[in-house]
């Protein structure tokens, strides 16, 4: 029965991944992801699902590949210094194509820096975090009903491709409290693991054998087939290979599963860009800041048009390119020394100007300082 509730961001987040089926999380806690942990802690048991606290970061991630592997769909929540410590496991869950979720609320940093502190610093490493050549899924929304719906999309891209998924959040999103529509279980779609059915007793599983999509074999759960699992490079089998034609297979697949499906994972909202002369580029939190900047200045008859990138990675590029050959400048607005700003200069052949408004004293931009750097980018670009 669906319904209308108030929620934290955090309490969405635990509360959407049990809707997605979710019935394992191991995590350590930490500020601004505790409450995570603390509605799984609450919430698990009831659907007969598992919550364990472990010793530390590494070890939490360790354990959500192996509850995937054993046929549980699992998730772990961090923040910034925890993050850092699971890149390791990240890149095995990559290798090994266990269906995980690992949810990053951002907080200021480095190092401990700033716990209670909205940041955005984390975009490039939730990207390049790991060593080696592979791709990831990054998910990050910007309001809390977002974050329940979109946290069952991470679960189904993870399942879908194989793969792990990162959840990102921040400090203000995941302690901001809204009211949300919960939807009833008819109107979410959730992508189930594969049945066991689909074995024959004397079948044996290839779990590393892709199809013509570049996409691996459905995951049958461990003690229901024999397969093999390594970090090292490896045959369709799992066992460890060290021909260069099998490295370059895996490798290019693990690459290719992500890349040539990227239209299809990609998620992004617009607001006014249909005529908009300044395009706002902004994600997470601040994009709320953005949508109330932008509806202020179309008041004052500027065309502004806000771009909000849900899936930061893959990048939405194909959409941006377009709107980039349209508006006369683009303002990015982030928490952070400048990180998508980079991306999106790569895009920007035809030289459109690129304003970067950057903010990481741990306080959320405002509509007023956006409102101020349209003004300025106005009076050099369209008052001329």
């Amino acid at each position: 029965m669906s319904e209308y509730v108030l929620l934290q961001g955090d309490e969405a987040c635990a509360l959407g991944a049990i809707k997605a089926g979710c019935r394992f999380f191991a995590g350590y806690p930490i500020t601004p992801a505790t409450e995570i942990a603390e509605t799984m802690a609450k919430e698990l048991p009831k659907v007969g699902g598992t919550f364990i606290q472990m010793e530390d970061e590494i070890a939490s991630a360790a354990a959500i590949v192996g509850a995937s592997l054993a046929g549980e769909k699992s998730m772990t929540a961090t923040s910034g210094p925890g993050f850092s410590l699971m890149q390791e496991v990240i890149g095995y869950a990559s290798m090994v194509e266990a269906p995980t979720v690992f949810v990053n609320v951002q907080r200021g940093g480095p190092s401990t820096g700033m716990p209670t502190k909205i940041a955005q610093g984390d975009i490039m490493q939730a990207r390049w975090g790991t060593h080696g050549d592979h791709p990831i899924i990054a998910l990050y929304p910007s309001t809390v009903e977002e974050v329940f719906r979109y946290i069952v999309t991470a679960f189904n891209y993870a399942e879908h491709y194989r793969t792990p998924v990162i959840f990102l959040m921040d400090e203000v999103l995941g302690h901001m409290r809204e009211s949300l529509y919960l939807p009833p279980d008819s109107e979410l779609v959730s992508v189930p693991r594969a049945s066991e059915s689909v074995l024959e007793d004397d079948d044996i599983f290839q779990p590393f054998i892709g199809d013509d999509q570049m996409l691996a074999a459905p995951l049958i759960k461990m003690g229901k087939s024999r397969f093999h699992v390594s970090g090292l490079v490896h045959d369709e089998s799992g066992f460890p290979v060290g021909a260069a034609v099998d490295a370059n297979r895996l490798l290019r697949r693990l690459d290719h599963k992500i890349r040539l499906h990227a239209d299809e994972i990609t998620i992004y909202d617009e607001y006014e860009t249909g005529d908009a002369e300044i395009l706002i580029v902004a994600y997470g939190s601040v994009a709320r800041s953005a949508l109330r900047a932008v509806k202020i200045a179309r008041e004052d008859k500027i065309n502004v048009g806000l771009f909000k990138p849900i899936s930061i990675w893959p990048f939405p590029a194909t959409r941006l390119r377009q709107l980039l050959k349209r508006v006369s400048a683009v303002i990015v607005v982030e928490m952070n020394l400048g990180q998508i700003v980079y991306e999106i200069s790569r895009l920007n052949r035809r030289g459109t100007k690129l304003e970067l408004l950057s903010k990481v004293n741990g306080e959320l931009v405002t509509p007023q300082e956006i409102l101020d750097i349209i003004a300025k980018v106005k009076s050099e670009v369209l008052d001329l």
